[in-house]
C-alpha cells in the first residue's frame, strides 16, 4: 500500500468515507475536463465513525459494498482520504538539498516535528520552494504524516467491501484538487477552503497552488443536530429534519433558527481562532476569498453568520462547475454538490496529473 499524497495515478473511484455517509465518484475524460460517470452515496450508522476513527468496520464496509452494488463503477481501484488527529500536515524549513538527500534524511527530520513515533506513521512530502532569493539557503517542504493503524483501518474496510485501495490522501488536499479543477489557480490570492462535514470542518488555506496552512476543527453538522435535540427536546431524526429546513408539528421555526444561529456563532468562533492562528504563523494578514463546502455549510444561517463575521467574499464551492454530470450518473448534481467536493477531489487522482 503506497501512502502517496501528491503523486496521482490512473483512474480511480474517489471514496469519501465520512462520519455520516460515504460518497463515491468516478470521473471520465470529457474534452479538456471531466464528466461524472457514476455517483452514489450511502448513509453510515451513527457512531460507526467517531472523530475520524472507524469504530464499526463491518458497518462501514457494508455501506461501501452497497454503494458499489447500486451503481456501475468501472474502476475497481479506490482513492480514499483521512483527516483528524491521526494526520499531521506541517510546513517545515530545511537546508537546500537534492531530492535524493531529502529522501535519505526525511524520516530523521520528521522526528523533530511530529508527535508520533516515526515508526508508527507513513510519511509523504513535497518540496514547495527552494533557493528563493530571500531563502538564505533554505527550502520549504510540506510534510504529511498519518498513523499506519488509521490507514490500515480505512484500507481494510475498502478491501472488505471488495475494492482495491491504491491511494490514501488527506481530506484538505482532496478539497484543494476539487477547487483547482473547477476554479483554476489565482497566483496571488489567499483562498480559505472550508469543508464543513458532520463531525469536523477541514480548513485548507492556499496561496496560488500551494497549501500554506491546514487544520481540522472538531465541530460540524452534528453540533447543530445535538443542539436542536437538546434545546427543543426532539429525536435525532426530527432534529436532522428541522436543521435542514423541514417543518415539524409543534416546532416553532423561529426557535429552530435561534438554536442554529447560536451554534453557528460557536462554530465561527473556532474558525476565527483558526484564521487568527494562520495569520500569526504565516505572516499573511488577509484572506481574499472563502469557499464553503460540506453539508453543514448549508445549515440555515451558517453562510450569513460567516459573512457577518468576516469582511471577505464568500462563495459556495461547486465541485461540478467545470465537471459535467452525466444524466445517468445516479444523482442530481444540485442535490449532491454540497457534499461531493472531497470525493470529486479524490477521483481527480489519475495518471498524467502532477
Amino acid at each position: 500500500m503506497n501512502f502517496n499524497i501528491f503523486r496521482r495515478q490512473r483512474a480511480v473511484v474517489g471514496l469519501d468515507i465520512g462520519s455520516s455517509s460515504v460518497k463515491a465518484v468516478e470521473l471520465a475524460p470529457s474534452g479538456k475536463s471531466f464528466k461524472v460517470a457514476a455517483f452514489a452515496t450511502e448513509a453510515v450508522p451513527p457512531d460507526a465513525i467517531v472523530d475520524g476513527a472507524i469504530i464499526d468496520g463491518g458497518a462501514v464496509a457494508e455501506a461501501i459494498r452497497r454503494i458499489f452494488e447500486r451503481r456501475v463503477f468501472k474502476a475497481r481501484e479506490v482513492a480514499a482520504s483521512l483527516s483528524g488527529s491521526a494526520v499531521i500536515v506541517k510546513k517545515i524549513s530545511l537546508p537546500v538539498m537534492t531530492p535524493a538527500e531529502l529522501y535519505e534524511s526525511i524520516y530523521w527530520e520528521a522526528e523533530q516535528y511530529i508527535p508520533f513515533d516515526v515508526q508508527d506513521v507513513n510519511l509523504d512530502y513535497q518540496i514547495l520552494e527552494a533557493g528563493a532569493p530571500d531563502s538564505k539557503g533554505t527550502m520549504d517542504v510540506l510534510l504529511v504524516a498519518a498513523k499506519k493503524e488509521k490507514i490500515a483501518d480505512y484500507t481494510g474496510v475498502i478491501a472488505q467491501a471488495g475494492r482495491t485501495p491504491v491511494i490514501v490522501d488527506v481530506d484538505a488536499f482532496a478539497l484543494q484538487n476539487a477547487y483547482e479543477a473547477n476554479y483554476g489557480i489565482d497566483a496571488g490570492a489567499v483562498v480559505a477552503l472550508l469543508n464543513a462535514g458532520a463531525s469536523a470542518i477541514n480548513v485548507n488555506i492556499i496561496v496560488g497552488d500551494q497549501s500554506v496552512f491546514t487544520r481540522d476543527i472538531s465541530l460540524g453538522g452534528n453540533a447543530y443536530t445535538e443542539a436542536v435535540q437538546r434545546e427543543l427536546n426532539l429525536s435525532f431524526e426530527d432534529a436532522e429534519l428541522v436543521k435542514r429546513g423541514a417543518a415539524i408539528d409543534g416546532v416553532d421555526p423561529e426557535d429552530v433558527r435561534a438554536v442554529l444561529q447560536a451554534t453557528s456563532e460557536n462554530v465561527l468562533l473556532e474558525v476565527q481562532k483558526t484564521f487568527d492562528f494562520f495569520k500569526s504563523t504565516t505572516g499573511l494578514d488577509q484572506i481574499n476569498r472563502i469557499m464553503i463546502s460540506g453539508g453543514a455549510g448549508r445549515v440555515a444561517g451558517f453562510e450569513d453568520v460567516l459573512r457577518e463575521r468576516f469582511d471577505t467574499p464568500i462563495e459556495l464551492l461547486d465541485p461540478f462547475r467545470q465537471i459535467a454530470f452525466n444524466g445517468d450518473a445516479g444523482a442530481d448534481p444540485a442535490d449532491v454538490a454540497p457534499t461531493a467536493a472531497v470525493a470529486v477531489g479524490l477521483a481527480l487522482r489519475r495518471g498524467g496529473d502532477r
